[in-house]
């Protein structure tokens, strides 16, 4: 069969689902590690940050040499550290300290997911379409369809079987990247820009608009996670709704809503201004954490806490789709430097959350988990209004603004 640059993309879609896997599998467990390894809330928290720093260090080192050594090399590279780390996860736990296991396992599937992060959206955009805006948006829809699949697959699985058996879901994800891995060794590559080619780093680096984009990408990540990372507990410990019942409605339906914000978009992007919806979706973020932070009523906090995934769904390959129509020869490093800015928003979003969590129950004892969680949630709201500030300056932006570099 011939492998086509069509295969490419799909491959690119799995890529996508895989770092889903990744980044949506321990939130699933945090409950389990909590009550069966004796993880505390503030331990947790750190997981997720050393998970997103993780990221976030292999996203600076690629930016240098993905360019260099071209695609292929990368993406391998990266189902490997993907399915090893996945596989660690089922075992490292079990056989070492507790968290030191998890943490070993999470360093190595991060620094999978960061190289993903890295190469997928400019293999995208350097195959030829004259679709891009909507191809991106589709393809990071891929995200939400694997977020939605790790959370309803995994929540079932316990369900089912038990959480003391938790211990060989990631070792079932593993096999996606594995088989991933296998399919992107004989598929083609686009070519990566030459030096001469390319918009110089320090060209970007010293750009307003850049720069303005590169705060967007770090409050896109950090209005993404810090709810969804944070979901599944919350419906848990802050609403007591059952896990089974908590999952489905919390971050299974985040990832839905996500996944269908994306999925418009992509069909739908060339009649829509993407400045305006970008708007909207800060503006319903804001009433979302505000709904799930503040609402008295359970259900109604977890709908606001599904619904944020509507709101923040075109954050991420939105801001893609701006900065590319922007600088079209920023290359490989351009993509690179906004994923670390996303990973590191992703880092320090769901860390906010814990801490100011954890501070707010030091202050006052007598607080619950859900409740301190409810403190740290409302505080997500600094993201999307940050957005919207970071639209207003780049409301005189023109297009495009990259030339040939001198």
């Amino acid at each position: 069969m011939q492998r086509t640059y069509k295969s490419t993309t799909v491959a690119c879609y799995i890529g996508y689902f895989v770092q889903a896997i990744i980044n949506n599998l321990s939130p699933i467990l945090f409950i389990i590690y909590r009550e069966q390894l004796g993880i505390s809330l503030n331990a947790i928290g750190s997981l997720i940050l050393i998970n997103f720093l993780s990221q976030t260090v292999v996203d600076i080192v690629s930016v240098k040499v993905v360019d260099r050594i071209g695609y292929r090399k990368i993406i391998l590279a990266s189902h490997s550290c993907a399915a090893v780390g996945l596989f660690l996860l089922g075992i490292l736990p079990r056989v070492l300290p507790a968290f030191l296991g998890l943490t070993i396992a999470t360093v190595i599937s991060a620094l999978g997911s960061g190289m993903i992060e890295v190469t997928i959206s400019p293999i995208v955009d350097a195959i030829p379409s004259d679709r891009k805006q909507a191809d991106m948006s589709l393809l990071h829809s891929f995200y939400c369809w694997g977020q939605m699949a790790v959370v309803a697959f995994s929540t079932l699985f316990i369900h089912l079987l038990g959480e003391r058996f938790w211990y060989v879901l990631p070792i079932l994800w593993a096999l996606v990247p594995f088989g991933n891995l296998i399919n992107f060794s004989t598929l083609p590559f686009p070519k990566t820009l030459q030096a001469n080619e390319k918009t110089p780093v320090r060209k970007l680096l010293t750009s307003r608009n850049f720069i303005i984009a590169m705060v967007l990408m770090f409050c896109a990540g950090a209005s993404e996670l810090a709810m969804s990372q944070w979901s599944s507990y919350f419906a848990e410990a802050g609403l007591g709704v059952g896990k089974f019942m908590g999952d489905l409605l919390g971050p299974c339906l985040f990832a839905v809503f996500m996944g269908a914000g994306r999925l418009l978009y992509g069909l739908y992007g060339h009649k829509i201004d993407l400045k305006k919806a970008l708007y909207y979706c800060a503006a319903l973020c804001i009433a979302c954490y505000t709904v799930t932070a503040a609402s008295p009523k359970p259900l109604l906090s977890l709908f606001g806490c599904a619904l944020t995934g509507l709101s923040i769904s075109l954050f991420w390959p939105g801001t893609f789709s701006l900065v590319s129509s922007l600088y079209p020869k920023g290359g490989a490093a351009m993509f690179g430097i906004l994923a670390i800015l996303g990973d590191i928003g992703c880092a320090l979003g769901p860390s906010m959350v814990s801490y100011i969590s954890t501070a707010a129950q030091t202050a006052n004892e007598t607080l619950t988990d859900g409740d301190a969680l409810k403190i740290g949630l409302g505080f997500g709201n600094i993201f999307p209004v940050l957005i919207i500030l970071g639209l207003l300056l780049l409301k005189n932006m023109k297009k495009p603004v990259d030339k040939e570099p001198v």
